[in-house]
């Protein structure tokens, strides 16, 4: 195997058992769903896979994220505790089995939307080919799309590669809110996942583009940490640009990846991020190997 194969493997592996391992985790036991409440009308749903938003508009219902296999029916459940509304929209923020999985058992009346590259990567997966294409997207835009107006309205916007290639930013202006999604699934090393575009040579990029383009906004939803807010999205980009940078310069002078990985460690400036070796040592193989081509 050569080495390029070896880190595309690796880092597929990566990816897949990081999915396994939330689904496995979430799927035993009841299936629990906490609520937390952002604004009078923008809740997130918390448990089953990643952050779920869910938005109360005049006439109905947007959701973002769908959460693991089984986790679309206690959604929908929790929501009926919230309003009498019926859920109208369904976004999506990138293609991962925690954040989609649960798109099967919503309403074949539910308009799902989601960035193009997503649709493609979710047509790959089996739980979809399974439904016969029941919840996958009838909707995508590429650059930016706006859904709804006046205070009902939803701004969706893509920057590029980063987590996968095709991570959405879904901003309620009317809250100055806005559901980043595994992009920025927290204050740490994120999951670079290279079989679905992932890129840690432009993740850091694609966040300062973000956050310098997108404007308004004080709270971000992550994929799966607390609320932070905008400032912390503009030094998470800053994060990713340094690790880029800590990586180039390491290869630069002619170490190799598991050096690179054994060696490193994040500024004073980002003390409590949360550094797994496992990710550290995956994350540089994938940039490794971007950065040579």
């Amino acid at each position: 195997m050569t080495r390029a194969r070896l880190v595309i493997a690796l880092a597929a592996v990566a990816a897949l058992s990081f999915a396994v391992r939330a689904a496995q985790q979430q799927q035993q036991g009841p299936k629990v769903i906490d609520v937390e409440k952002v604004k009078d009308n923008l809740y997130v749903l918390k448990g089953g896979g990643g952050n779920t938003a869910v938005y109360i508009g005049a006439n109905g219902v947007t959701v973002v994220d769908a959460k693991n296999p089984g986790w679309g029916k206690p959604i929908l459940d929790k929501i009926k505790e919230l309003t009498p509304k019926p859920v109208t929209l369904l976004i999506n923020t990138h293609t991962h089995g925690d954040h989609v999985s649960g798109n099967v058992e919503f309403p074949a009346s539910v308009n799902i939307v989601v960035q193009e590259n997503t649709k493609a990567n979710m047509e790959k997966m089996d739980i979809f080919k399974e439904s016969k294409g029941r919840g996958l997207p009838k909707k995508t835009f590429k650059d930016k799309m706006t859904l709804g107006s006046g205070k009902d309205r939803v701004d969706l916007y893509y920057f590029g590669r980063g987590h996968t290639n095709g991570d959405a930013f879904i901003v309620f202006p009317e809250l100055r809110v806005a559901h980043a999604g595994d992009i920025f699934s927290g204050k740490n090393l994120p999951l670079l996942d290279f079989n679905n575009g992932g890129s840690g040579r432009e993740i850091g990029d694609t966040l300062a583009k973000a956050h310098a383009g997108i404007k308004d906004v004080d709270t971000v939803i992550t994929g799966h940490s607390t609320l932070m807010t905008w400032s912390d999205l503009g030094e998470y980009a800053q994060f990713n640009k340094d690790f880029l940078y800590d990586v180039q310069t390491a290869m630069a002078s002619g170490m190799m990846s598991d050096g690179i990985a054994n060696g490193w460690k994040p500024a004073d400036k980002y003390k409590g991020y949360n550094i797994q070796p496992e990710r550290l040592k995956t994350n540089v193989l994938v940039m490794y190997n971007e950065l040579k081509k």
